[in-house]
């Protein structure tokens, strides 16, 4: 198991302090973001977490899923990299 975390269904009040603060109580928190729109700045409602161990990451994934965090059941699970789709290729009958 990796030690990202995954976090969604964020408060848009919540910000990376907070999620910090809520996850130390497992272990040590080697990183916290809150993803926010590049336009507003405003929260997207989901994050991640990087925990120092293993161990750490999975005693909170365990405790924390669908516990309140500032007003909202948080969703929590392992972190997996989103495969990215391809770019270039041929432009066939656009001449």
């Amino acid at each position: 198991m990796g030690k990202r975390i995954y976090v969604g269904n964020l408060s848009y009040n919540t910000n990376e302090d907070g999620l910090r603060s809520a996850f130390a109580a497992y272990g040590e928190v080697v990183n916290s973001t809150v993803i926010s729109d590049r336009a507003t700045g405003q929260s997207r409602g989901f994050g991640f977490i990087e925990m120092a161990d293993d161990e750490a990451a999975r005693a909170a994934i365990a405790e924390l899923n669908g516990q309140d965090l500032d007003g909202r059941p948080l969703k929590v699970s392992e972190a997996y990299d989103r495969p990215r789709p391809e770019r270039g290729g041929s432009r066939s009958g656009m001449r």
